[in-house]
């Protein structure tokens, strides 16, 4: 608030209980750990001040908390609208009017990512993250990606073809060293899974009320 002096707020919190993506894919998420208790503990006192400062407040069943975000972002249009969050997921709808203010190493140390900063630190446009995140997979999410593709030829792969669809082009796959091409092949399934897990529903059944949301 002292920092970027919004005059809109909202908040979305992830309920609990399974998502559209445990239907898909009963392993998403599974090695989370339990939150610590240290960390829990504090969620009544977050949420009185959330009503103290009267900030509405987005959660639904069988959705994540990214794509409520996602869905009020885009319903906001053309207002300039940061969304604050530690979750690179939410990246992939960075656009012109959208950024990401996230901690880096600490709640003090924060980056402010337009298009531009995105690239710089990762290669590609945001849309693309979820291109890279079918080959290369989230450990964080459970998320497979393909075997035996990592971060680093998973970029090389996004630089070099774009998407996915690309990729995966008859002309194009040729071009690739034989391994790569078999590990392509094997892995076609859990690449267009795995992009289907990682990209957000921007199109949650909520409406963003901006008087509502008035600092």
């Amino acid at each position: 608030i002292s920092e970027l002096h919004p005059e809109y707020m909202a908040i979305a919190w992830d309920e609990k209980g399974p998502t559209f993506r445990h239907q898909v894919y009963t392993q998403y998420k599974s090695t989370r750990k339990a939150a610590d208790e240290g960390l829990s503990n504090q969620y009544k006192r977050v949420h009185e001040v959330v009503h103290a400062f009267n900030i509405p407040e987005f959660k639904l069943a069988g959705f994540e908390a990214d794509d409520l975000i996602g869905t009020l972002a885009l319903q906001a249009k053309k207002l300039e609208t940061v969304v604050v969050t530690g979750d690179r997921d939410i990246m992939q709808i960075i656009d012109e009017n959208i950024k990401v203010f996230m901690p880096k190493k600490t709640l003090s140390d924060v980056g402010l990512y337009g298009t531009e900063e995105f690239v710089a630190r990762y290669g590609f446009p945001p849309k693309q993250l979820v291109d890279y995140k079918a080959l290369a997979g989230d450990a964080s999410d459970n998320i497979p990606g393909i075997l035996g593709i990592g971060d680093v030829t998973a970029t090389k792969l996004i630089h070099q073809f774009g998407t996915i669809k690309q990729i995966y082009q008859p002309e194009n796959l040729k071009t690739l060293p034989e391994r790569m091409q078999k590990l392509l092949s094997e892995g076609v399934e859990s690449a267009s899974l795995s992009k289907k897990l990682a990209t957000l529903d921007t199109n949650a059944p909520i409406k963003l009320n901006l008087q509502d949301c008035v600092v």
